[in-house]
């Protein structure tokens, strides 16, 4: 049975009756990750797709949400999430840390990001009941009346990044196209780092985390990821 959320006295959100207590829950995006690991390698990996994947993240800190791999050591984390976030970076860590095996196009995120933010903390903290509170990344440069499909920068692998408040806290529901499951923690960790700077911003505490991907694939070796 889904619980019925309300808002503390603090802070200003709608009462709520949350689904999401229904899908898989994990601790930390360690559990999910291996998860979204298991699920794809008993398929075998390659083509191999996991379809309409949901699960949610109760912890998603970006202590907890800093998952580290040999694809991905702290420092390529680091790399891609300030890249992602608009931040500044050197081409020294471009040249350390860039490669076509930990995503290309589709994975960038970062064009117009800052103005994304920006409009995600001004919704809030003008309007904590706004359900508009989201970053749209799909179509960076132009409408989507001009999408390819054979252009990855054109097709985002993270769709929109929903923002809300709720049981007084900042939480979010990520919902994603494709989602290459040795990828997921570049991805998990920038949202966490974007989701404590909004929450940060709005002198609120994060809640849980609602990831949802149609496309789970072990790796990108599968086709048009």
């Amino acid at each position: 049975m889904a619980s019925t959320n309300t808002c503390s006295t603090e802070i200003k959100c709608a009462p709520s009756n949350n689904l999401n207590v229904g899908y898989p829950q994990f601790p930390t995006a360690k559990e999910l990750h291996a998860s979204l690991v298991e699920l794809t390698s008993a398929g075998g990996g390659g083509e191999f797709i996991v379809r309409n994947f949901v699960g949610v993240i109760q912890d998603i800190s970006v202590a907890a949400s800093t998952v580290e791999t040999d694809l991905f050591p702290k420092g390529a984390l680091d790399y891609y999430t300030a890249k992602n976030m608009g931040w500044e970076y050197t081409q020294e860590d471009y040249d350390k840390w860039q490669l076509a095996e930990r995503g290309g196009a589709q994975g960038d995120y970062r064009d117009g990001m800052k103005e994304k933010i920006d409009n995600v903390i001004d919704c809030l903290k003008t309007e904590p009941l706004s359900k508009r509170a989201v970053i749209p990344i799909p179509y960076a440069m132009m409408g989507s009346a001009q999408i390819d499909w054979k252009d990855q920068g054109q097709n985002k692998c993270c769709r929109e990044l929903h923002f809300y408040m709720e049981d007084g806290k900042l939480k979010c529901t990520g919902i994603v196209r494709m989602q290459n499951a040795n990828i997921f923690v570049k991805n998990i960790h920038f949202f966490a780092v974007l989701i404590e700077y909004v929450a940060k911003e709005l002198k609120v505490e994060v809640g849980e985390y609602t990831h949802w991907i149609t496309n789970v694939c072990l790796d990108r070796s599968a086709t048009s990821c």
